[in-house]
């Protein structure tokens, strides 16, 4: 039995297709022609070069046969001699292509089984296309959709214009969906995959939240209230940084709402999560503070190279439960919200400690300098903290100190450099010991304990020193939500280096090895320095 289709059914089934897949008309008349010229080419021989066309106005189908023009034909079924060409056409020349109009064919069951298959794989594949060309530039959107089914625990939700997935782990604690049920979630990631565009769904994203408050406070909307940061517990806790541009508006004000209202917008679609609204600052000390709330802070000491802030509390009233938080809850969401590391001490640990800092001080300079405890005290009472800053201080500063008169200064200044002088020839031992080669102390800005600890961790040329990343000399802190940050320890742990020393370090070892030239490393930092400089979007 043949089939066929007029005219008017071929544009109609191209339209009906385009309208039901959401796809451009063009793409499924494209998707017939391919399947037309696929049969005819079962009928034509599989050699034989078959193009369809469809006038997509007319609905009027041709089919033709392409022939490549050449000098000697060696396949009769795409290729035509220079002599046949000219026949039908006297222009042609070698290399130019000669279609030859083909009689309308009559399709078998077979041929039209193929040219369907052919029609919904094309169809299906602009379809695919179509998705992701929509949901990648919904990246960082909420969305609202129908749970279609449940499969291992994750949920595939009807988007109306595509499937999206939440899985398990992007869930709130305790949450269950059912077929049916409506969902509102964070697209946080689509990729193109062989079975078609994977959009990921979260409702335990920090961006969520953002975006939640901004669709319940017109201020964030119209950008008055700007949200800084966001850390989150997922299902229990959750703390957001909030800033004004307007002084006339009070930023958690606005994010807290007529009687909460807001707000409680916000934690009723979290079930039920707690939200603490807080107010940002530049000032990292300030901000600390703010993000510590309910407890109460005393002093705070802030390590700029380290990004590690040492937080003081109170010793009344519980404050230091309340600033740990439950099971470290609140000092854990606070470290998230501002990027540093925390300490909590109490009033009476900083005390302890700070005591204990003065006694090793003492029994530092009591061994390198050879003095006695009253000395010892002395220098470290006047904040002196090692043998090396007494070796480059002012000699009239140590002279001012009471009790001290020039000669005992310039007598521990010398006992300082003398301590310092074997201690470098005992590090320069342990250095050739390691095997860390000379060339490698023509880096600028290394020292001799710099290179013992990199000789321990198995790194003795400059070429070592230069393919190291400055996570591998100063060690990294691991972040993952819900749980203490982990750090991990860097070659050079145990020395003062800032990430910005450790990095200059590793570029002035790689100009050395002859990686990079002086003039790149320069042109590197303006670029660098420039990109600095330009405001933040």
């Amino acid at each position: 039995m043949a089939v066929s289709a007029n005219k008017l059914e071929l544009l109609q089934i191209a339209d009906a297709v385009a309208r039901e897949k959401s796809i451009d008309r063009s793409i499924v008349i494209a998707a017939m022609e391919d399947a037309i010229a696929k049969a005819a080419r079962a009928r034509y021989g599989s050699e034989t070069d078959v193009h369809a066309e469809i006038d997509a106005k007319k609905g009027e189908l041709r089919l033709s046969r392409h022939m490549l023009v050449v000098e000697n034909v060696e396949n009769h079924a795409n290729q035509i001699s220079l002599a046949d060409a000219r026949r039908a056409n006297p222009g042609a020349q070698i290399g130019d292509t000669i279609a030859d109009t083909l009689p309308p064919l009559e399709y078998g069951r077979i041929a039209a089984q193929s040219a369907k298959q052919v029609i919904v794989q094309k169809v299906r594949e602009a379809e695919r296309d179509r998705q992701y060309q929509e949901f990648k530039d919904r990246i960082g959107d909420i969305v609202n959709g129908v749970v279609k089914r449940v499969e291992y625990g994750s949920v595939i939700v009807d988007l109306g214009r595509g499937e999206a997935i939440i899985r398990r782990d992007e869930m709130l604690p305790r949450e269950v969906f059912r077929n049916g049920d409506r969902v509102r979630a964070y697209i946080f990631d689509v990729r193109r995959e062989t079975r078609g565009p994977q959009i990921f769904l979260s409702r335990t994203h920090p961006q969520f939240m953002a975006k939640l408050f901004a669709q319940e406070v017109p201020e964030i909307y119209d950008g008055i209230v700007e949200i800084k940061a966001v850390a989150r517990d997922p299902g229990s806790r959750a703390k957001i940084g909030v800033v004004s541009r307007d002084s006339s508006v009070d930023p958690v004000g606005a994010c807290v709402g007529m009687r909460g209202s807001r707000v409680q917008a916000v934690v009723n679609e979290l079930q039920g999560e707690k939200i603490d609204i807080i107010p940002w600052s530049p000032d990292i000390a300030t901000f600390v503070v703010n993000a510590l709330a309910p407890a109460e802070v005393a002093k705070v000491v802030i390590d700029e190279d380290r990004e590690r802030i040492e937080v003081v509390v109170p010793d009344t009233n519980n404050q230091l439960s309340l600033a740990i938080g439950r099971r470290g809850q609140n000092v854990r969401l606070a470290s998230q919200l501002t990027g540093w590391d925390i300490d909590i001490l109490t009033e009476q640990e900083e005390s302890e400690r700070r005591q204990a800092d003065f006694e090793n001080s003492t029994r530092v300079f009591m061994e390198a300098l050879n003095v006695d405890e009253v000395v010892g005290q002395l220098l470290a009472s006047e904040g002196f903290t090692s043998v090396e800053e007494l070796a480059l201080v002012d000699v009239r500063e140590l002279a001012g100190i009471e009790g001290f008169d020039e000669e005992t200064a310039n007598e521990l200044q010398n006992r300082a450099k003398e301590y310092l002088e074997a201690l470098e020839a005992e590090l320069e031992s342990r250095r050739k010991e390691l095997g860390v080669e000379d060339d490698v102390k023509d880096v600028p800005g290394i020292n001799s304990k710099m290179m013992v600890k990199l000789g321990e961790n198995d790194v003795k040329t400059v070429e070592d020193l230069a393919g190291c990343a400055t996570d591998d000399l100063v060690g990294w802190t691991e972040r993952k939500e819900g749980a203490e940050p982990v750090k991990h320890a860097g070659f050079l742990d145990g020395i003062e280096v800032s990430r910005e020393d450790a990095e200059a370090l590793i570029m002035q070892a790689r100009v050395k090895a002859g990686w990079i030239t002086e003039e790149e490393l320069a042109k590197q930092s303006a670029e660098a320095e420039a990109s600095e400089d330009q405001p933040a979007a």
